[in-house]
């Protein structure tokens, strides 16, 4: 079992930016593949990028590509979403979700599918 706590979002006006975290807890080993996904108002959930166990592999949906920057802190077990540039249409719920079976990463992880637990979601909202 693996909880994921999501924290961070906000109220921010378009060109700011905001860092989201996820805390996951209830597992020793941080050696999985994580993701961040949101969902705005009306639409289905959309990946936003992902990474692999020891971060240094990377995935972004073609939208935040150049503004959003994914990391994680294993001796923290937390995982980052740094948000630049923030436009109104990147409001959403954002929701962070951990594929416990695969350590590495491949193109599957775009696809919510791929992920056994999520977070509950945080709220970002960008004014323009």
């Amino acid at each position: 079992q693996v909880q994921l706590v999501e924290s961070g979002g906000g109220l921010v006006q378009a060109g700011g930016s905001l860092r989201l975290s996820c805390a996951a807890s209830g597992r020793t080993s941080s050696r999985y593949a994580m993701g961040w996904f949101r969902q705005a108002p009306g639409k289905g959930r959309e990946f936003v990028g992902a990474l692999n166990w020891d971060g240094l592999n990377t995935y972004y949906a073609d939208s935040v590509k150049g503004r959003f920057t994914i990391s994680r802190a294993n001796a923290q077990n937390t995982v980052y979403l740094q948000m630049n540039s923030l436009k109104p249409e990147d409001t959403a719920v954002y929701y962070c979700a951990a594929d416990i079976t695969k350590p590495g990463l491949g193109p599957w992880h775009r696809s919510e599918r791929e992920y056994e637990y999520w977070g509950r979601g945080t709220q970002v909202t960008v004014s323009s």
